[in-house]
């Protein structure tokens, strides 16, 4: 879709690597702490009607990681609970994933968590270049079809996005159960400038507290796999 400017001009390009944006509708408790959580936690600067210029963002530590898509919140609130001088950011569009991460948030509140409700690449789009200590990929939406390949992180634009955005020397964490996805990444991370490190392997790195899509994995008999990456 397009309001009739070039992208050049402050039009938002069209972008979709994600799905449905709503499942089942939310308690009323689930409504309070998610706009509760929306208030202290959302990251200003990002959307597109808030800064259409698409100004760096200012202000950030020299320590920041960041969650692409961090589904329903437990792996990046446990980071932030883990890592207390480390500014932790997060994207998802999916709202019960943003609802789930308010509510970890609402029983146990931690002061370095940021997150955009909404697509990542609008959030790389406004973040200074070298920002970025360590990102994570955690359980992407698969896109199974061949023809909706061209939709997962995986690929050119946001990979070259993402690799603007971490500093030299940073890592660069995915994790998957499909086996087609870690094929397009041995291919595409690397051609997008990264270095593999580690993996892919059944073994995840140091600090990996679970997710509830890897238990879903390994309760429908897939077999997850890690693999980490660096920034030269």
């Amino acid at each position: 879709m397009s309001d009739g400017k070039t992208e050049a001009e402050g039009a938002r390009p069209w972008r979709n690597l994600y799905g449905r944006r709503h499942g089942k509708a939310l308690r009323p408790q689930q409504e309070e702490r998610m706009a509760r959580g929306l208030a202290a936690l959302r990251l200003p600067g990002v959307d597109w009607d808030e800064n259409p210029e698409r100004r760096p963002l200012g202000g950030l530590p020299a320590r920041v990681w960041l969650e692409i898509g961090f589904g329903g919140g437990e792996h990046l609130h446990h980071l932030a609970r883990a890592h207390p001088g480390v500014l932790m950011l997060g994207a998802e569009p999916f709202v019960n994933g943003i609802a789930s991460l308010c509510g970890h948030w609402d029983r146990e509140r931690v002061e370095n968590l940021r997150i955009h409700p909404g697509d990542a690449r609008d959030l790389l789009d406004v973040l200074p270049e070298g920002a970025v200590e360590r990102a994570f990929l955690l359980y992407p939406d698969p896109w199974p079809k061949a023809r909706h390949h061209r939709r997962r992180f995986v690929t050119p634009e946001p990979l070259a996005q993402l690799r603007r955005a971490l500093r030299p020397g940073a890592l660069f964490h995915l994790a998957t159960d499909i086996e087609d996805y870690v094929r397009q990444a041995l291919e595409e991370v690397p051609r997008a400038g990264f270095v593999l490190e580690t993996g892919p392997a059944g073994e995840p790195w140091e600090g990996w507290p679970g997710t509830r899509y890897e238990r879903k994995a390994l309760r429908e008999g897939r077999r997850p796999l890690y693999a980490t990456f660096r920034r030269p």
